[in-house]
């Protein structure tokens, strides 16, 4: 009896092992990892858009081709996929940027012209370098000196104490030295920006100011924090180029300046103003078989600035949303709800291409299921928030469940968390109610070496990283799609602030229809 009991027990809890075992086992689930593993097109989707494309500037034809592009590897994956117009934009060409030292000795130098900067004529401009006044008592006294600049190449940038990123201070220098350092740092900055203060402009409006009073170019140096790495954003000049040059030339140029030696520039710059044209989002749809009013929404900006090709910002979150829609077009043949994903423009100017759509479409918005959003670089994901809706824990949770160990432990969660004001994509659709969640990622220095610079290029891209992530939304998109459940759209509510006052839900905001900057 004893025996036979033990061999019914044993037969039992093999019977239940093995019924959980199957439960575990989803073949979908198991499709999309083998795809995604022995048939990965991100490499090849990344070679197309940042090398062969290269930088996504709103307006741009780049941009436009980029759109393009997106339509025709959609359509080919039998995903219709179309540009949807939202507005105009100005729209500009980067050409070669030339800039050498003529004075006091002949050398190449580092450096690009902004996004929208004017071009030189053909033989360029040359002229002295000149400084900022570096003691400047009020608006009435700069205005005085403004007339020195006529001529004159104009540096406005404060030029930097170190070259060198502060994780080689720290791991070499004494500490004492260290934190000299530092507060040497912060102390010329405070200085720094209280004299700009004191101009009576700030850093959007001295260009202007400096270009009405003759001078014959602007030369900032934005850096990043990381060796070689500069921001490169938009100019404000409309007449004469503006250039950033590397950290290492413009301190030479500044030096030179301020003990007398009258260094001289010579800036060559070939862009082309092309007016203005259409801006858009690029919008592919795999239709839901039973629940096609119902959508999931993946999400990622196809635009970019230019002084790289956009690889972490954002070609990385584009690639991933592609290469999980080719995956599930391929395993999930009748996907329940509709799957939408967006391409969207203008990000880089203030979410305007997400802002359009969800402005654009909203019975869309209003029976949007979920919203999963990629631009945090080539990380893998280690982070996911609620975004403040009450039960995200329940049904992210469940979806979750579904992704392999290896992927879904490192991903901290935050329920129910709170809804972003902005940052990224994922916002515009908070703001109108929508569930969206932005998919956090390992750094891997984006903030300093990647994030809008001109090193943002694909050699930066971790391949092995981006699977993970086109993993995780292939599997989190497939069950959003199928859950049976009606998802909640329940708000916390977010208290009061230290005043005590109502914390309010972000509130949608329109989008830049018309271009200007």
């Amino acid at each position: 009896m004893y025996k036979k009991t033990n061999l019914i027990y044993g037969l039992s809890l093999f019977c239940i092992t093995a019924t959980v075992s199957a439960q575990q086992t989803d073949p979908i689930v198991d499709a999309i990892v083998k795809e995604a593993t022995t048939n990965s097109h991100l490499p090849k989707y990344a070679f197309e858009l940042t090398d062969v494309i290269g930088p996504r500037l709103v307006g741009s034809p780049q941009m436009q081709q980029a759109h393009d592009w997106v339509v025709s590897q959609y359509t080919a994956l039998g995903i219709p996929s179309k540009n949807e117009a939202y507005g105009v934009w100005k729209s500009w060409q980067r050409g070669t940027t030339q800039i050498e030292m003529t004075s006091p000795r002949i050398k190449s130098i580092e450096g690009m012209q902004l996004a929208w900067s004017p071009a030189t004529k053909s033989k360029g401009v040359e002229a002295e370098v000149i400084t900022l006044p570096q003691h400047i008592q009020d608006s009435l006294s700069f205005a005085k000196w403004l007339p020195q600049v006529k001529g004159k190449i104009v540096l406005v940038s404060m030029p930097q104490p170190t070259g060198r990123p502060d994780h080689q201070w720290k791991e070499f220098a004494t500490s004492e030295s260290f934190d000299k350092m530092k507060n040497d740092r912060d102390l010329q900055t405070k200085q720094w920006n209280q004299n700009i203060k004191k101009t009576g402009y700030n850093n959007n409006t001295l260009a202007v100011a400096l270009e009405k009073a003759g001078a014959q170019g602007i030369v900032m140096s934005q850096w990043a924090g990381a060796m070689g790495a500069n921001r490169i954003f938009g100019a404000k000049t409309t007449k004469i180029p503006t250039v950033d040059i590397s950290l290492e030339d413009y301190g030479t140029f500044y030096r030179l300046a301020e003990n007398g030696l009258k260094p001289k520039m010579k800036i060559t710059a070939n862009s082309k103003d092309l007016g203005q044209s259409k801006t858009y989002n690029t919008v592919s749809e795999i239709k839901g078989s039973t629940l096609p009013n119902e959508y999931i929404i993946l999400s990622a900006h196809l635009d970019s600035w230019d002084g790289g090709t956009g690889a972490t910002d954002n070609a990385t979150g584009i690639i991933t949303m592609m290469e999980a829609a080719r995956i599930l077009k391929k395993v999930l043949p009748n996907n329940k709800r509709t799957i939408i994903i967006g391409n969207w423009g203008s990000e880089e100017q203030g979410l305007n291409g997400s802002r359009a759509f969800v402005a654009d479409h909203p019975e869309i918005i209003k029976n949007t299921v979920a919203v999963f959003n990629q631009d945090s670089g080539t990380g893998r994901t280690v982070s996911l928030n609620g975004q403040g809706f009450l039960h995200s824990y329940k049904f992210l949770g469940s979806w979750l469940d579904a992704v392999p160990a290896d992927i879904r432990n490192e991903i901290k969660t935050t329920y129910p968390g709170a809804p972003s004001s902005g940052g990224s994509d994922h916002a515009s659709f908070v703001a109108a109610g929508a569930p969206a969640f932005m998919l956090g990622a390992q750094n891997w220095g984006y903030g300093p070496y990647t994030w809008h610079t001109q090193r943002d290029t694909y050699d930066k891209i971790v391949f092995d990283e981006v699977q993970k992530n086109a993993i995780l939304i292939a599997i989190l998109a497939y069950k959003a799609s199928e859950d049976p459940n009606q998802i909640s759209k329940e708000r916390i509510d977010l208290g009061k602030d230290n005043k005590g006052n109502d914390i309010l839900w972000p509130e949608v905001k329109e989008p830049n229809r018309s271009g200007k900057y």
